[in-house]
């Protein structure tokens, strides 16, 4: 997944919301969806939008194409700043307003989602993600993967390429894999750099975050560089291997205690220290970890939001984004999270 996997529109004003449409509209042709499930979604999109300006400050859609384990999706995540919604399933009761419509947004919303959340704070703004598959499975027929992976990768403002990206994937032997990694600078030369480290990624047998990252950083020489996380799950060890260089910051979190940690200074394919040791965390102790590139400012955290730790992963990650995300640069949060 080295393409951004969410396109970001603002919504400013009401000037805005055909162009919300139409992005959305050509995603779902170009996904493939039936135009039944077309015309549904361009109703979605254009009560979310107009709930977003009407009832909202600072709204945002963030839309894409996702993989989960119920199958592929048209994933919609709206945000805003506020006021927030004081009880969220009255408002899902058709009929229900605060500005005097007739009040079908929300409930019109959830008729036309195959999966919503919606996690809301007084003061604070609310945050909705639809989901619509276009094709689902039966999830009992799934096997779940060790680690469950929600990503949020948005490009800078104004590039159709990102220059951050991950990639996870269960290896021949069970182990479960993930890189995180955001190539120097963004646009096209740095998306070409993160790129090429997942290309070697794919290939690597060794079970070392460390050895990982360091054939990555002798393959990828030849490109603008990258700075990039490695974490390996065993499901006949129960720890978490990681090792990062340069400014992925990376946060463990448990039932009971969460710790950062420091990723080694360097650049992958450019200069990385010598000396480099894989970091091994209990399971036990620790069940999900979240990573973030600089496009999010380092002194992210969730403890101020109450109950956001109980959310879905993608609602932590655009949680994340909401408060803290630079907006002058490529910005990625991933979650994951030990599979029960």
């Amino acid at each position: 997944m080295v393409n951004p996997t969410h396109i970001s529109l603002k919504l400013q004003d009401r000037s805005y919301l055909a162009v919300a449409k139409k992005e959305v509209h050509r995603l779902a042709v170009q996904a493939g969806f039936e135009q039944k499930k077309i015309d549904a979604m361009d109703i979605l999109i254009a009560e979310l939008s107009s709930n977003l300006v009407k009832h909202a400050v600072d709204g945002e859609i963030l839309a894409g194409l996702v993989a989960d384990r119920q199958g592929t999706a048209l994933e919609l995540i709206s945000i805003d700043s506020g006021p927030g919604i004081k009880d969220v399933e009255r408002m899902m009761t058709d009929g229900v307003s605060t500005v005097g419509t007739l009040g079908h947004g929300l409930g019109a919303i959830r008729r036309l989602s195959d999966t919503l959340e919606i996690y809301s704070q007084r003061d604070w703004g609310t945050i909705l993600v639809s989901r619509n598959y276009l094709v689902r499975y039966a999830e009992a027929g799934i096997r779940r993967p060790l680690l469950a992976v929600r990503a949020l990768v948005v490009a800078k403002p104004g590039e159709l390429v990102s220059g951050d990206g991950c990639y996870s994937y269960t290896a021949a032997d069970g182990s479960f894999r993930l890189l995180v990694a955001d190539g120097l600078g963004h646009g096209h030369d740095a998306h070409v750099a993160v790129r090429e480290a997942v290309t070697v990624f794919r290939e690597i047998a060794s079970d070392s975050p460390v050895e990982i990252l360091r054939q990555i950083h002798t393959s990828i020489r030849k490109t603008r560089g990258i700075v990039a996380a490695v974490v390996i799950i065993n499901p006949e060890r129960k720890v978490w291997r990681f090792c990062g260089i340069g400014n992925i910051a990376t946060r463990f979190s448990g039932v009971h205690s969460a710790r950062s940690y420091l990723s080694y200074n360097g650049i992958v394919g450019h200069n990385i220290p010598g000396s480099l040791y894989d970091q091994e965390l209990d399971q036990q102790e620790y069940h999900q970890i979240t990573l973030c590139s600089d496009g999010i400012r380092s002194r992210w955290q969730q403890a101020k939001l109450p109950d956001i730790g109980r959310q879905d992963l993608i609602v932590q990650a655009a949680a994340i984004y909401k408060e803290f995300a630079r907006r002058n640069d490529d910005m990625s949060v991933i979650i994951g999270k030990l599979s029960a």
